[in-house]
């Protein structure tokens, strides 16, 4: 007879996306991304948990040999009291390996890259987790090309759609 495996109280798998930056895609060419564990606080869990979150005007760098995630606005959660509160824009942690964390940081000193925040979003387990990007800024002329190419998909795709 075969048993179910008990599920780890506490953590409920919900896999959705919190946070998008929709903006990255525009303005940034975005190359190999990652997957790093957040360090928070439990207020900023059940605001996650809410969908409460702006990647707007965040950004990611170094500090003492670790990448953190600056700006990220998690709201505070108003059920708690206002001892337990969190700040909104706190400085956090991502968690990394360090492997990940060398690569990251050559090709921001070596190749002039950027790091960028794309997504916050619950995994399968349940654990907050953020995606970032190794990316390039792109300039207005990239911007164009791209939005050509994408209004040509859009176009071709209806005429093969009318087509039959």
């Amino acid at each position: 007879m075969a048993t179910k495996k008990p599920k780890k109280a506490g953590l409920i798998s919900t896999d959705k996306v919190v946070a998008d930056n929709r903006r990255a895609n525009f303005d940034y060419a975005l190359h190999d991304r990652f997957e790093a564990g957040i360090m928070l606080v439990g207020t900023e869990v059940k605001s996650l948990r809410h969908g409460q979150c702006s990647l707007n005007e965040s950004y990611v760098g170094p500090k003492e040999g670790d990448i953190y995630i600056h700006n990220m606005h998690i709201p505070e959660y108003m059920q708690a009291s206002q001892n337990l509160q969190h700040d909104p824009t706190r400085i956090r942690k991502l968690l990394l390996k360090k492997r990940e964390i060398h690569k990251l940081m050559g090709a921001v000193a070596k190749e002039g890259m950027t790091i960028i925040a794309t997504k916050v979003y619950f995994n399968k387990v349940g654990l907050v987790k953020v995606e970032i990007a190794l990316a390039k800024g792109k300039k207005e002329h990239d911007k164009r090309q791209t939005e050509k190419n994408r209004d040509w998909q859009r176009d071709k795709n209806r005429i093969m759609r009318e087509k039959g």
